[in-house]
C-alpha cells in the first residue's frame, strides 16, 4: 500500500431519531395521566374530551379558525415552559398535558375575574341565562365576589345589528366568534372589533350600516355569553322552561337538522342541530323563522261549508262526510310535497286503492330564492320523497300546470287536496275552483285556498308526529314528535287511513311507524331504511321524545339526551 495514501476516519454515527409512534398513523399523548390516541391534527381541546378531561374555552369553535384570544383554555404541556392555549397548541407524539394543576386553576380564576370585571350583573333579565358559559364557568372555576372598586365601564346595551340580531356590548367578552363566522362561513365580512383596551367592542363596520346576510342569526347560536341575542326570541321564554325535540327545517328541500324548542304546545324557536352531511352547525335565517307557521293560523278544527256558512265539525264526522261524497264519484287528487313520507304513503294508498286514481297532481309551495350555501330554491321539503313513493306505488305525478288546465276546462268536478299550498297566486287558483262542485282539503294552516273549500280537515305539522323526510340529495331523515297535535288536527296519514275505511278499504296502521313498515317495502329507495335505528336521540323512548326541562334536571343544550334525572321520581310505564 502506498505510504502517502491517507486512511479516512470513520464517520460519526447520526444522532438517534425520535422513536417510532406507539400507534402508527395516530398520535399518542398523555392528558391528566390518561393515554389519548387521536388522529393527527386533532385539536387539543377535542383530544382532552376523548379521555374525559374538559378544558374550558370561549373563543374556540370547531368550525372556525383559531383565535386563541380568550386565554381560558391555557394548560401545562411538556414541550413549553409556560402555559399555552390548548386550542392553538399542536399535539405531538408523547406530549404530556396537564389541565387541572394549581397553576392552571389559578389562571382560570384570573381569566374569569378579568372577564367579569366590567360585565353587567343582569343575568335575571338576560335571555342567555341558563345557557351561558360565563355562568357555568363562574360556578366551576371562579365562584368568588368581584374585587372591583369603582364603577364599571359602560357600553351600548342595545345596538340593533339587523332585523333579527341585537348586541349588548357590555356583555361581550370579545371572543370574535361572530367576526370569524361572518367572514369564514357566511362569506360576508361585515363585523369587526373596534376600539382599544377596555373600550374594545364588536360592531358592524361603518360602511355597512347593518348586517346583511341570510345567516346572521347563527352568530347568536355561537355567542358563548348573552351579548348577541335573537330579536325574535328575546324576552319570550326562559331556557329552563323549554324542551327540545330533534327535528328538521321544512322551509326548503335542504332538510337542515334542527332542535324545535317548545313549551306546552307552542314552538318558540328553531336551533341548528349538527349534521356533517347536511348543514354542519348552521341554519339560514329564513328557515329559522319558519317555526312561526307551527303556531299561527293553524287549522285546529275541521270546517264544513264555505265562508259564513262554515261550521265546525269533529274529525270523525268530517271524514265520514267526505267518504260519503267521494263514493262512486270521479275524483281528482292533489298532493303537496310538504308532508312526510309516511303522510304521502297514506295519501297515495287512498288515491290508488280506494279512489282508483292513476295520476295525482303535485301542488306545494312556489319556487323561491336559493343560494350557494344551504338555502334551496325549492321550498318543498319532500319533493324527492314524493317522487320515490309515487314511483313505487305506480302512480303518475302530474305537474300543477296540468291541474290548472283541467280546472280551466271544467274537467274537475270533485277535488281532494292533501295540502293547501299551491305554486301560484292563491287568488288565481281560487278563481279556477269556481267550476268544482266539491273541494275538500287537508290543511295545516289557513289560507285563501282553505277559505274556498267545502270541507277543511286539520292536518298536523311535522313536529307533532313521527316521520321521515327525503331532502334534495336523497338523504332520508327521521324527525321526533315534540308535542301532541293541536286541537282536533290529526296526522295526514291518519286522515288517509280513516278515509280509506269509509271508502271500504281497510288500512291496518295505527302509527306513522306502521305506515312506513307497511308501504316502504314497495318503494325501492326506502325499503332498506332502518326507521327505528335512525331515530335521532332518545330512540328507545316511545311517543313524545322529551320532557319539560324544568322537571327533569338535564342541563341546557343536553335536555334531549340521556336518562332524565327526576330527583327521585319514577317515570310512569310507557313514558
Amino acid at each position: 500500500m502506498s505510504e502517502d495514501k491517507k486512511v479516512e476516519a470513520p464517520k460519526p454515527a447520526p444522532p438517534p431519531g425520535p422513536p417510532p409512534p406507539k400507534n402508527p398513523g395516530m398520535v399518542t399523548l398523555t392528558i391528566d395521566g390518561k393515554e389519548a390516541v387521536v388522529k393527527p391534527g386533532t385539536n387539543l381541546i377535542e383530544a382532552a374530551k376523548s379521555v374525559g378531561s374538559e378544558i374550558p374555552y370561549y373563543c374556540y369553535h370547531p368550525r372556525l379558525t383559531i383565535a386563541a384570544n380568550c386565554r381560558m383554555c391555557l394548560v401545562e404541556v411538556s414541550n413549553a415552559p409556560k402555559l399555552v392555549p390548548s386550542c392553538q397548541h399542536a399535539i405531538a407524539e408523547g406530549l404530556v398535558v396537564k389541565t387541572n394543576t394549581d397553576k392552571v386553576k389559578a389562571q382560570q380564576k384570573s381569566v374569569m375575574e378579568f372577564l367579569l370585571l366590567n360585565h353587567p350583573v343582569d343575568c335575571s333579565i338576560c335571555d342567555q341565562a341558563g345557557e351561558c358559559k360565563l355562568q357555568d364557568y363562574y360556578m366551576r372555576y371562579d365562584f368568588k365576589p368581584s374585587r372591583l372598586e369603582g364603577t364599571k365601564i359602560l357600553r351600548n346595551k342595545r345596538k340593533v345589528l339587523n332585523d333579527l340580531v341585537v348586541i349588548d356590548q357590555e356583555r361581550c367578552v370579545v371572543c370574535t366568534r361572530c367576526v370569524r363566522f361572518m367572514e369564514e362561513v357566511a362569506k360576508a365580512p361585515q363585523l369587526g372589533v373596534f376600539g382599544r383596551g377596555s373600550h374594545e367592542v364588536v360592531d358592524v363596520a361603518p360602511h355597512y350600516g347593518k348586517l346583511e346576510s341570510n345567516y346572521s342569526a347563527n352568530i347568536v347560536d355561537i355567542c358563548p355569553v348573552g351579548a348577541l341575542l335573537n330579536r325574535d326570541f328575546r324576552f319570550r321564554a326562559r331556557a329552563w322552561f323549554l324542551s327540545a325535540a330533534p327535528s328538521i327545517c321544512t322551509g326548503c328541500s335542504q332538510g337542515c337538522n334542527t332542535f324545535a324548542d317548545f313549551m306546552g304546545q307552542d314552538t318558540y324557536r328553531f336551533r341548528p342541530r349538527e349534521n356533517e352531511a347536511v348543514n354542519k352547525s348552521w341554519l339560514c335565517d329564513q328557515g329559522r323563522l319558519s317555526y312561526k307557521a307551527l303556531n299561527q293560523k293553524r287549522v285546529q278544527q275541521c270546517l264544513s261549508g264555505k265562508g259564513a256558512e262554515a261550521k265546525e265539525t269533529h274529525f270523525a264526522d268530517a271524514i265520514k262526510a267526505l267518504g260519503a261524497k267521494l263514493k262512486g264519484a270521479s275524483v281528482a287528487v292533489a298532493l303537496s310535497p310538504t308532508f312526510s313520507n309516511e303522510d304521502l304513503m297514506g295519501a297515495l294508498a287512498v288515491a290508488r286503492d280506494a279512489l282508483q286514481v292513476k295520476a295525482v297532481y303535485v301542488t306545494g309551495r312556489p319556487k323561491g330564492v336559493g343560494d350557494d350555501f344551504l338555502m334551496k330554491a325549492d321550498k318543498n321539503p319532500n319533493r324527492k320523497g314524493l317522487e320515490w313513493v309515487a314511483k313505487g306505488f305506480g302512480v303518475e305525478l302530474k305537474d300543477f300546470s296540468a291541474l290548472s288546465a283541467a280546472l280551466d276546462k271544467g274537467e274537475v268536478k270533485s277535488l281532494v287536496a292533501f295540502g293547501a299550498d299551491v305554486p301560484e297566486d292563491q287568488a288565481e287558483f281560487v278563481k279556477r275552483l269556481s267550476g268544482v262542485e266539491h273541494f275538500a282539503v287537508f290543511a295545516t294552516n289557513e289560507n285563501a285556498v282553505t277559505a274556498a273549500a267545502n270541507l277543511v280537515i286539520g292536518a298536523t305539522s311535522h313536529v307533532e308526529d313521527e316521520g321521515t323526510f327525503t331532502n334534495e340529495g336523497g338523504l332520508v331523515q327521521r324527525v321526533r314528535r315534540a308535542y301532541p297535535p293541536k286541537g282536533e288536527s290529526q296526522p295526514l296519514w291518519k286522515g288517509a287511513v280513516e278515509l280509506a275505511r269509509e271508502l271500504g278499504l281497510e288500512l291496518k296502521a295505527g302509527s306513522s311507524r306502521e305506515i312506513f313498515k307497511t308501504f316502504a317495502p314497495s318503494v325501492p329507495e326506502l325499503k332498506d331504511y332502518a326507521w327505528d335505528k335512525n331515530a335521532p336521540i332518545n330512540q328507545t323512548r316511545p311517543g313524545i321524545s322529551t320532557m319539560a326541562a324544568g322537571s327533569d334536571g338535564r342541563p341546557p343544550g343536553w335536555r334531549e339526551q340521556g336518562a332524565p334525572n327526576l330527583r327521585g321520581l319514577t317515570l310512569p310505564s310507557g313514558t
